[in-house]
């Protein structure tokens, strides 16, 4: 049976429970399945949700389609290509943070951790640009079951209806701080990988033939400067925008929610330091006083230009 029917199984054949045997029975059989993928898979990748999972994905996907003649309207997340073309590898992705996804940051921890092995890629993003996407995400477009998963989870449970943007970045408990802390707690892991890579988000913007490149080396497959390059224009912030608006994608995270509401678009903006948009210079100044303070020099979003944008 294919990973995404597992997952579809165990969230329907618990619907009818009462709230908290429901919210218990999926994380329970959600995180044997998170684990098992993780387990299987040739590349794992790790990302907070809107650091640009999908579009990776989408790009990965489009490299394996046009080799080996798959289904374009697919997106290849964990075994949907392997299972009709055993040449594809088994991927994984996961935030590895909330909820059942937390099991795939234990394989990690401990002193003998058992991916010490597995080819892992770290997706990193500003913080401050994920939690305004992230807001977006949680209040237009995340699915009922994983919303209610992760609610469970926190001191205060979020509603999706009322909290502002504000009050999310940088005061929930799923805000900025947090999403810090997942960057720097995911640093801290794979550098106890041997075959770990971590790339940034902004890298895959701004150079993304070389990046993604950089991506099929760490999975193992071959693929010519001309197939990336015609991944990397395939997967176009303009051409994915609008393949998104026609409905066109079937799963993988870009199913068309309202077409009637940009800011609920899964290709929503994709702008490097957009995040100025959503406040004031105020409030920008306390974010980003945050971020140089906590967050670790690894990742190169500490130092902030006067004109306000990221030197790395």
């Amino acid at each position: 049976m294919r990973d995404g029917w597992k997952k579809a199984l165990i969230i329907g054949t618990t619907a009818g429970l009462p709230r908290r045997w429901r919210v218990a029975a999926r994380e329970s059989g959600l995180s044997r399945l998170e684990e098992a993928k993780a387990r299987r898979a040739r590349l794992l990748i790790i990302g907070h949700p809107k650091s640009g999972n999908t579009w990776l994905k989408l790009m990965l996907s489009r490299l394996y389609q046009v080799r080996y003649g798959l289904p374009e309207e697919l997106v290849h997340k964990t075994d949907e290509y392997t299972r009709v073309d055993p040449r594809v590898p088994r991927l994984a992705a996961s935030n590895g943070h909330y909820s059942y996804e937390r099991a795939v940051a234990r394989l990690f921890d401990g002193p003998d951790p058992v991916m010490k092995d597995k080819a892992v890629l770290l997706l990193a993003r500003h913080p401050i640009d994920i939690a305004v996407s992230w807001y977006f995400q949680f209040t237009k477009r995340q699915s009922r079951h994983k919303q209610e998963l992760i609610n469970a989870n926190l001191a205060k449970p979020i509603d999706r209806h009322t909290i502002e943007m504000w009050e999310f970045v940088r005061h929930s408990e799923i805000g900025l701080v947090s999403l810090i802390d997942f960057l720097n707690g995911w640093q801290e892991r794979i550098e106890r990988v041997d075959r770990a890579q971590m790339i940034r988000y902004e890298d895959l913007r701004t150079e993304p033939v070389k990046t993604l490149g950089q991506v099929t080396q760490l999975i193992g497959d071959p693929f010519g400067e001309d197939e990336i390059r015609a991944a990397v224009d395939y997967g176009s912030f303009d051409n994915v925008r609008a393949l998104e608006s026609q409905g066109y994608f079937k799963q993988g995270g870009l199913t068309l929610r309202n077409p009637d509401d940009p800011e609920s678009f899964k290709v929503r903006r994709g702008k490097i330091g957009g995040y100025r948009d959503y406040f004031d210079d105020a409030q920008v100044a306390e974010l980003e006083a945050i971020t140089r303070e906590r967050l670790s020099p690894f990742f190169g979003y500490a130092a902030l230009g006067a004109s306000g944008s990221t030197r790395t």
